[in-house]
């Protein structure tokens, strides 16, 4: 019987929390009640035959991101990294039509931040305390990555990395030489605001703020395929879930089905 990769939003296991920083500046600094947050990414799992998520562990690396990305203890850490949900690029965009500069904080149930960008003031757990990857899932701890000086800067003229290289066919490539960042760069193409963070490294620009994960905490679906071939979807949690999407390839051709609620 075939497998299922279950894509999901799940809400309560991510939690973001902004707050409003005042500068040496701060009478001249126009802190605006028109900030906007938008997070936008996908947690993916794959159910055994049961339906019940598996811990899994990806055929590869984060090949498909710039060089100039952080990484949890090195960019091969992340392979060897068993969990039942990879937190897939989760980026968020800030809006407002005044500057702004706030302190942003991800906290992240049951997991581990593996990569982000720009520089990040904190990682938790600090890696440096993180002996191989079983300890890292003992801790049985909730995750966090911080930001405490994100500038929101509608008029910022920005240069962000990658775009002193710029490929034959137009794409970024980071500082490398390497065109690897074919989803990352995309990301950019948005109307958000441009960011300048500070961190100690010096001042870094974005579009967004970029983060990756790995949890373990449980899956509030099951997914299993029936030898006819039909998908039987459970809830599992104690709330409705209000609404299910199911996407199908074959081949080519991609299609979807709504699903309703649970």
């Amino acid at each position: 019987m075939p497998s299922a990769t279950v894509r999901f939003r799940v809400a309560g296991h991510v939690l973001l929390c902004l707050a409003l920083s005042g500068g040496l500046n701060a009478q001249s600094q126009r802190i605006s009640s028109d900030l906007v947050a938008h997070e936008w990414g996908t947690f993916t799992s794959i159910a055994g035959r049961n339906g019940r998520a598996v811990r899994w562990m990806p055929l590869h690396g984060s090949t498909d991101l710039p060089r100039f990305v952080e990484h949890f203890i090195g960019t091969q850490f992340k392979i060897g990294l068993a969990g039942r949900i990879r937190m897939e690029t989760p980026v968020l965009y800030f809006y407002s039509p005044h500057e702004t500069t706030v302190s942003v904080k991800v906290g992240f149930s049951k997991g581990v931040i593996t990569e982000w960008y720009p520089h990040a003031s904190q990682v938790e757990p600090d890696p440096k305390k993180i002996l191989d990857r079983e300890a890292l899932f003992r801790r049985h701890a909730s995750g966090s990555i911080a930001w405490d000086s994100v500038t929101v800067s509608p008029n910022l003229g920005a240069r962000f990395p990658g775009d002193e290289h710029l490929g034959d066919d137009g794409p970024p490539v980071d500082s490398s030489g390497d065109n690897q960042g074919n989803q990352y760069y995309a990301a950019r193409e948005t109307s958000a605001a441009p960011l300048l963070v500070k961190t100690v490294a010096g001042d870094q620009q974005e579009k967004f703020l970029f983060y990756r994960g790995v949890p373990t905490f449980s899956v509030p679906i099951s997914a299993s395929v029936a030898p006819q071939g039909q998908l039987h979807v459970t809830n599992l949690a104690t709330e409705e879930i209000p609404s299910v999407i199911l996407f199908e390839r074959r081949g080519e051709k991609l299609g979807y089905h709504l699903g309703g609620s649970l």
